[in-house]
């Protein structure tokens, strides 16, 4: 290990979100999604931030990872259930280290801080999703003992098609 790599695992810590970092997290989801080609399709605002998080239906969580008190990482994750088991499980919706912290380990660490909520929480699975183009994120993944789910394809209506699916509300 080197000096950096030693610096960043002794400086980096990891905690869950509080209402206050609603600022600090919107504009890591934006650096992600502009990693990933997709800033055009960013809407959300820290009061919808705050509101899924923090408000009386909260549907995610959310973990930051900082160093020197500056948020560096985070992930973001809710519980699914499945059927054939009987049990909840865990969806990590995204998971972000700033390019520049990138290869310290905190990738790993916070990787590993959810998959202890799923196991402390009895979660039967944890699941995710990553782009096909995105090689370094296939290979950390693979790294940490996953596999692809090559038989099941990931399906999304968007809210506009939701609008216009062929249904009787």
């Amino acid at each position: 290990m080197n000096k950096k790599q030693g610096e960043a695992r002794a400086e980096a810590t990891f905690r869950f979100a509080k209402e206050e970092d609603m600022g600090a997290l919107l504009g890591l989801i934006r650096e992600l999604a502009a990693y990933e080609h997709l800033s055009h399709e960013v809407t959300a605002d820290e009061e919808t931030l705050r509101s899924s998080l923090f408000g009386n239906s909260k549907v995610a969580e959310a973990i930051l990872a900082e160093v020197t008190g500056t948020a560096v990482g985070y992930a973001i994750f809710f519980h699914n259930f499945s059927t054939f088991k009987g049990k909840a499980g865990l969806y990590l919706e995204d998971i972000f280290v700033k390019p520049a912290f990138r290869g310290r380990g905190i990738g790993k660490r916070l990787f590993c801080r959810v998959a202890a909520i799923a196991r402390e929480r009895g979660c039967v699975r944890m699941e995710w999703a990553a782009l096909n183009w995105n090689e370094p994120a296939i290979r950390f993944y693979r790294g940490l003992g996953a596999e692809p789910l090559n038989e099941w394809t990931v399906f999304r209506v968007t809210e506009e098609r939701l609008e216009k699916m062929p249904c009787d509300f």
